[in-house]
C-alpha cells in the first residue's frame, strides 16, 4: 500500500501537485487512511492471492525440502510485487519506482533486524531481543532514506 501524494492520482502519470511542502522530489508524503476504502476489491483480491500463493509455496517447500529451505520463501516480498503492479497501472511507473526505492529501504532495514535477533535472542529475554530489533530495523530505514533523501537535494 502506498502513501498517496497530493495531486490528481487518477490521471496516472503519478504526478502530482505541489502544495509548498517539500520532501526528496518537492512534495509531502502524506498517509491517508480513507484511501484504503479507494481501490477496487479486484485489487485486494490480487494483493491477497500474490501473497496467499508466496504463503502456500514456502509450505510446499518447507516439506519437502525443510524448515530453512521454506523460511526463505517467507521472506519473498509477494505483497509488493501485486502492489507495485497496480500501483504502475494506476498513478505511473514513477509512483510505483518510488515505492520501490522505500521497499528497499525497509528491506536493508531488515537486515538489521535479522542480524539484532540473530546475535540476542538466545542471550537477552525475547521481548528484549525484539524491541532491540525492531528499533535497528526503524533506524536503519529512516537513515537509509534520509541519506538518499539529503542526496537529491
Amino acid at each position: 500500500m502506498s502513501a498517496r501524494r497530493d495531486g490528481d492520482p487518477a490521471s496516472g502519470d503519478g504526478r502530482a501537485h505541489d502544495n509548498g511542502q517539500a520532501s526528496d522530489d518537492g512534495r509531502k508524503v502524506r498517509l491517508r487512511l480513507g484511501e484504503l476504502r479507494r481501490p477496487p476489491v479486484r485489487d485486494w483480491v490480487i494483493r491477497f492471492a500474490f501473497g496467499a500463493g508466496v504463503s502456500a509455496l514456502a509450505g510446499v517447500v518447507s516439506v519437502l525440502a525443510g524448515p530453512r529451505a521454506g523460511g526463505l520463501f517467507l521472506a519473498f516480498p509477494a505483497i509488493l510485487l501485486a502492489s507495485v503492479t497496480l500501483v504502475a497501472k494506476e498513478e505511473g511507473a514513477r509512483q510505483a519506482a518510488q515505492d520501490v526505492a522505500g521497499a528497499t529501504f525497509g528491506t536493508v532495514g531488515l537486515y538489521g533486524f535479522a542480524v539484532v535477533v540473530a546475535l540476542t535472542v538466545t542471550v537477552w529475554p525475547l521481548w528484549l531481543s525484539l524491541t532491540i530489533a525492531t528499533l535497528t530495523w526503524a533506524a536503519l530505514s529512516l537513515a537509509l532514506y534520509a541519506a538518499v533523501a539529503r542526496l537529491r537535494r
